[in-house]
């Protein structure tokens, strides 16, 4: 068994060696689209220009608690506002490794809005619909996210072949290296989109499995009736694709719930035994689950894990989930084995929570050789 710090230097020399290779590969994503605006909550201000921000969920907990039938007030600070969406956070982190990728969601109708302009330099963009706004306030443990959906109901069968094409959408799908289908919750007519898919625009042609990523985001108010028809749906997708479900840690014990497994646990071992149930009952070629500190991979029903590296204070966690996704699939499509495809993922998760920015393979390479064993 190698030691972690040879397994990092192994994953950094097979992704430097593929940097050509990447530039060939290329994606197609949607549909989603926000605009994320990073708040931090003022706890105590100390004058006009400072202020100490609460710093935990829990201590904001605290502070709602405390005002149950008395009110209060908590002062937003906004940080950035930034392009946002599962999908044009994943498609951009996948444009900055070198993919030539296509996005298609909504970033805004009739006219884009300018908060993804910069995407558009990278990317072949098109939109369908208008974007959501998402209140995402952050956390040195997590973050909140308020988000303004009811526009995303454009996101829509009708809308994707009328204002952008059924032709150009099936020769995207049956011909893209990577297809990806994300925030499903977010989306009212996902499923739609998948049942429609399925049944209108027949098998591709013969030739290599492409690769297809389904990210559900957040399920938790959605019912279990919505739930496994997408995890049908999903599995249907297997006939064509190799098909990867991506889940985080919430997202993987209500998926479990939901199928009968309620086992419980918190220890990686639990949550393991949960992505097996998942995948026996959706068997699609790989679940992978990324937690905060660590994620792991299940195909065929062995599990593939790799820790993260230290963030103590991170920059930026809205997104975080997405550039694991982004790197993960990277590794996959690049040939890399379960256990060194889950170390991209953590490591471009990290490399972006650490400095706010999407990396390069080559900053990849340069983590995963100076790994962080403490915030620095």
């Amino acid at each position: 068994m190698p030691s972690p710090q040879e397994l990092r230097e192994h994953c950094a020399a097979r992704l430097s060696a593929a940097t050509a290779q990447a530039r060939q590969l290329t994606a197609f994503i949607g549909f989603d689209g926000f605009v994320d605006d990073i708040i931090h909550l003022v706890d105590t201000r100390r004058d006009a220009q400072h202020f100490d921000r609460i710093p935990t969920i829990a201590k904001l907990a605290e502070r709602l608690a405390a005002a149950a039938g008395k009110s209060t007030n908590i002062e937003l600070v906004s940080q950035r506002v930034k392009l946002g969406g599962n999908g044009p956070i994943m498609a951009n982190a996948l444009a900055q490794f070198g993919l030539g990728v296509t996005y298609l969601g909504a970033l805004g109708w009739p006219a884009r809005h300018p908060v993804f302009d910069d995407f558009a330099k990278r990317a072949d963009v098109h939109s369908i619909a208008t974007p959501g706004m998402t209140d995402a306030f952050e956390f040195e443990d997590g973050k909140i996210l308020f988000g303004k959906t009811v526009q995303l109901g454009d996101v829509n069968w009708a809308n994707i072949q009328e204002r952008y094409g059924r032709e150009k959408f099936a020769h995207k799908l049956f011909n893209s290296h990577l297809v990806g289908f994300v925030n499903w919750t977010m989306l009212p007519y996902m499923s739609d989109i998948w049942e429609a898919v399925q049944k209108e625009l027949g098998a591709p042609p013969q030739g290599t499995r492409r690769t297809l990523f389904v990210d559900l985001a957040d399920p938790a108010k959605r019912t279990p009736e919505d739930i496994l028809r997408a995890l049908k749906l999903i599995t249907n997708f297997q006939e064509h694709f190799d098909v990867i479900l991506g889940l985080n840690e919430k997202e993987a014990w209500a998926v479990a719930g939901v199928i009968g497994h309620n086992a419980g646990g918190s220890t990686p071992e639990d949550l393991c035994a949960a992505a097996r149930a998942i995948q026996k009952h959706a068997p699609v070629k790989t679940v992978v689950v990324h937690p905060v500190s660590y994620a792991f991979a299940c195909t065929g029903g062995e599990c593939a894990m790799a820790e993260g590296p230290f963030v103590g204070k991170p920059l930026i966690t809205t997104g975080a989930g997405d550039h694991f996704n982004a790197g993960f699939c990277l590794g996959k499509l690049l040939g890399l084995e379960d256990q060194l495809a889950v170390l991209t993922g953590v490591s471009t998760s990290g490399f972006y929570v650490r400095n706010a920015r999407s990396p390069t393979i080559a900053d990849l390479a340069g983590l995963l050789r100076n790994w962080p064993s403490k915030d620095m």
